[in-house]
């Protein structure tokens, strides 16, 4: 038997229901902030788009994971490509762009030629 996810005691389908002001009740103080001053035209486009469309692209990294989100495939633009997420109830209230990592993991390998002292002896050729 599966476990079934809750968001606070809740079900994905009353999450789903629920309006924006008793949503605000169980987010962080800066997340009920952003919902109390409302969205900026791009996420109102973004909003507006979503119910039309399954899988959208967005650049608004800072827009919050909202109820009407949930299930749904979302391409997030990390300032190369757009990384494709899909909501879960444990990613409301959270911003899109915690989920789309812009910078990669430094790896670094050996030094290059001429990069120290005992390198520099050995020829290029």
């Amino acid at each position: 038997m599966a476990k079934e996810t809750r968001w606070y005691g809740k079900s994905p389908e009353e999450v789903k229901v629920m309006s924006l002001e008793e949503f605000a009740k169980f987010l962080p103080s800066r997340a009920r902030r952003k919902l109390k001053r409302g969205f900026t035209d791009a996420e109102k486009i973004f909003l507006n788009r979503l119910s039309k469309k399954d899988k959208l692209r967005t650049h608004c990294r800072d827009m919050l994971i909202l109820p009407q989100m949930l299930n749904r495939t979302i391409m997030i633009y990390n300032g190369k490509e757009y990384f494709p997420i899909t909501v879960v109830p444990e990613m409301l209230g959270h911003s899109l762009g915690e989920f789309s990592i812009p910078t990669k993991p430094v790896k670094h390998s050996a030094a290059g030629i001429g990069a120290t002292r005992s390198s520099k002896a050995i020829s290029a050729k």
